[in-house]
């Protein structure tokens, strides 16, 4: 019996579930995902529960409402009371993904990311400029631009020597070599980046005996 190969969206569509589903646990025993020793996590999420919280609250009247509607009609009212719960959850699991997964500032690497959607590593050595710009996420990004806002904002440009490249949820990929994103500490994350960055650089001293 020959195996049909799952699509790539579907499997990257599920792979996406999963970890929106996993952050919950992580939200709840309060740990944060990807922040290993020598490196530091940088939110981006403040201000934005509220904003979730109150689709949440949206999605739950809305069961209730469709709830009495379909009271004649069990069968569908089961399976649509299924559906608005599961809702609730992915809609609370975004926003506990957010939460636990920071932007991860390493010895070597930057590691850019939304949630349980976008996670780009980007190489310090990469970072051409680095930048505290307040920009809004207006109109589409352009070529070779990425945009990672919270709020319809970004707060950090950096510009790359090398691009990078970004895989799409859908699993479309493209070269990147300028990122908008958004940080809640963004003048900290930017002279952090480039301390790092000017470290990395400096030449090794040799002591000859």
């Amino acid at each position: 019996m020959a195996v049909v190969p799952v699509p790539v969206p579907v499997r990257r569509l599920v792979g996406h579930e999963v970890r929106v589903l996993a952050s919950l646990g992580l939200w709840i025993t309060r740990r944060s995902h990807g922040v290993a020793a020598g490196e530091r996590g940088y939110g981006y999420a403040r201000g934005h529960g509220a904003v979730m919280y109150g689709f949440a609250f949206v999605c739950v009247v809305e069961t209730f409402a469709m709830s009495v509607l379909l009271r004649d009609w069990p069968a569908v009212e089961r399976a649509v009371l299924f559906l608005d719960v599961y809702t609730v959850v992915l809609v609370i699991g975004m926003h506990a993904a957010s939460v636990t997964r920071p932007h991860v500032l390493g010895p070597a690497e930057l590691r850019l990311r939304r949630g349980a959607l976008v996670d780009l590593r980007i190489p310090l050595a990469d970072i051409a400029v680095v930048r505290r710009e307040l920009r809004a996420a207006a109109g589409k990004p352009g070529e070779g631009e990425l945009r990672l806002d919270m709020g319809a904002q970004t707060s950090v440009t950096l510009e790359l020597a090398a691009p990078v490249r970004h895989t799409t949820l859908l699993g479309r990929s493209r070269t990147v070599r300028t990122v908008h994103f958004h940080a809640d500490e963004p003048d900290l994350l930017v002279r952090e980046i480039m301390a790092r960055r000017v470290t990395r650089s400096e030449p090794r001293t040799v002591t000859q005996g």
